[in-house]
């Protein structure tokens, strides 16, 4: 039987992630993420209280550092991994259970550079030659790249 364990959540860190590297000299970055739920418990004044679920995520190697070089505490990121149960037995003889999201990829959700700059810096935005000056002006007259069709019988359909 086949098996099938992907996680994807956009949240926002809930603090300033943690570097570290294993004995071995692998680096691993652990920190949590709050994500918003789609909907809103009752019970404040207005009768909606947003709610938010907290996720502890695990990255390794270049996603590690890449997280702890340019994420830091209230900054969004998106985080696609897979979910993974430890568990462990303290001195005390207590049995311990965690579920970990270690991350296959992390990605940014905004752009600074691009919500400073909207409005102002024109190059950084694309437009498909689709919606260029050359679509309008070609429009109403002949344009070489097209063929006329002289009837519906060589169609497939």
């Amino acid at each position: 039987m086949a098996s099938f364990n992907k996680v994807i959540l956009v949240g926002n860190l809930t603090a300033d992630p943690e570097l570290k590297q294993t004995p071995t000299g692998i680096s691993v970055c652990r920190f949590s993420i709050a994500v918003q739920r789609r909907f809103a418990r009752s019970g404040d004044q207005n009768g909606q209280q947003p709610t938010a679920d907290f996720f502890n995520i695990v990255a390794w190697r270049q996603s590690a550092e890449f997280v702890a070089r340019y994420f830091k505490k209230g900054r969004p990121i998106l985080v696609c991994g897979q979910l993974q149960n430890r568990n462990w037995t303290d001195p005390q003889g207590v049995k311990h259970y965690a579920t970990d999201i270690v991350a296959d990829e992390v990605s940014f959700v905004d752009s600074n550079r691009s919500s400073e700059s909207a409005g102002t810096d024109n190059q950084s935005q694309y437009t498909p030659d689709a919606y260029g000056s050359n679509a309008s002006s070609n429009a109403g007259g002949n344009n070489a790249a097209f063929e006329e069709m002289q009837g519906d019988e060589s169609l497939p359909f």
